[in-house]
């Protein structure tokens, strides 16, 4: 899960020049939102691993906050809403304000969002680990491994995240990576069509590339190498006890030349909160571990919501990055190495590493789905 907070694991500021580099606000920005959510599953046989992208605005029952049952919000919002109610209740109690209750309430919060993305997916899958991610160890993890290989197939800017990138094949330093993880808009060209689902696929394949080259440069393999990446972002990352980052690592080795195949979950269309805030609406049948006849989840006025001082922030109508149109079905079909848009795709040493498919804007997807995907266009 990767975090949307502009502070440290100690809810400390970061540093004036890692704000400079983030270009996302200060430290009064952001929340405790779970932003990217994705669950990787990786079989003990060697086989084809699996990287399912969670959309966050996806509008779903949360459970597992503290002192409250289940109620409707976005499923980014479960750790927010965990982590103010472990809070409150702490400090209700005669806890201090201290670091022990910040750190307990965080865990809440990870407990929550962990227990909603399990319950949304369905008894079939299980969640045996996770890595929380804050935007500080993404912006750290890019800069310890940097130059970056990426391909785009148009030119695009964008002043809200800072993305300001060439088409064709390029090598971005830390900061670039953060704006290519983070775009979702072109302010240069109202026909460049994004939605906040792009951000899925350029994470997807921010993933892949990453894990080609350092199986390239031999870090995978190389413990002293990978120990010095692991240095450089740990301070801002937080794993489960039984989680060996190094043995994930060297795990990860099977991820390259096209053994992974990502996904994002369907949404069956845009639509309002009865707070107002857009949402993604989801049917559940389409769940990974659910089985046919479930309702669908959609907005009701009845949300059951706890009434909890959270910071999230919801794009409104109006405000840039709501999606308007319809979605519709996208098959995510096509031969390796042909973009399915007919655009020459961006060349690389071998057609099958799908690192090389970083933003080529088509209407139809070239990954490797479990099912029908659909997707929206803005």
């Amino acid at each position: 899960m990767g975090l949307d907070t502009r502070v440290d694991e100690q809810g400390h500021p970061l540093p004036p020049e890692m704000y400079d580099a983030l270009h996302a606000g200060d430290a009064s920005i952001g929340g405790y939102n779970s932003n990217v959510l994705m669950l990787i599953h990786i079989p003990a046989d060697g086989s084809k691993a699996t990287g399912i992208s969670i959309p966050r605005d996806d509008y779903v029952d949360v459970t597992g906050v503290p002192g409250s049952g289940p109620f409707k919000a976005k499923i980014k919002e479960a750790y927010g809403y965990g982590f103010d109610a472990a809070k409150t209740s702490l400090i209700n109690a005669g806890k201090a304000d201290d670091d022990t209750t910040y750190q307990a309430a965080r865990d809440a919060g990870r407990k929550a969002e962990i227990a909603t993305v399990t319950q949304f997916l369905g008894n079939n899958v299980h969640i045996d680990h996770f890595l929380e991610v804050t935007m500080a160890a993404f912006y750290q993890t890019a800069q310890a491994i940097a130059p970056i290989t990426v391909c785009i197939n148009k030119a695009t800017q964008d002043t809200f995240s800072g993305a300001d990138f060439k088409a064709g094949m390029q090598q971005i330093d830390g900061k670039q990576a953060m704006a290519f993880v983070r775009q979702r808009r072109d302010t240069t060209d109202p026909n460049y069509q994004f939605s906040d689902l792009d951000r899925e696929r350029r994470q997807q394949a921010f993933i892949a590339s990453v894990s080609h080259q350092l199986k390239q440069a031999g870090t995978f393999t190389d413990i002293g190498k990978m120990q010095g990446v692991l240095d450089a972002v740990s301070k801002n990352i937080v794993v489960d006890s039984e989680l060996n980052l190094i043995e994930l690592a060297q795990q990860a080795t099977s991820l390259t030349g096209g053994n992974i195949a990502f996904t994002t979950l369907p949404i069956t269309g845009f639509g309002w909160s009865p707070e107002g805030a857009s949402i993604n609406t989801v049917d559940i049948d389409q769940g990974p571990g659910h089985r046919q006849g479930t309702p669908h989840a959609r907005a009701t006025n009845n949300t059951g919501r706890p009434h909890i001082g959270s910071k999230h922030r919801s794009r409104g109508p109006g405000q840039p990055g709501h999606g308007s149109r319809s979605p519709g079905a996208r098959s995510n079909t096509g031969s390796p190495g042909i973009n399915p848009c007919g655009r020459k795709p961006c060349p690389g040493p071998n057609p099958h590493d799908e690192h090389l498919r970083g933003l080529d804007r088509c209407p139809s997807r070239r990954l490797h789905p479990l099912r029908q995907i659909r997707e929206t266009r803005e």
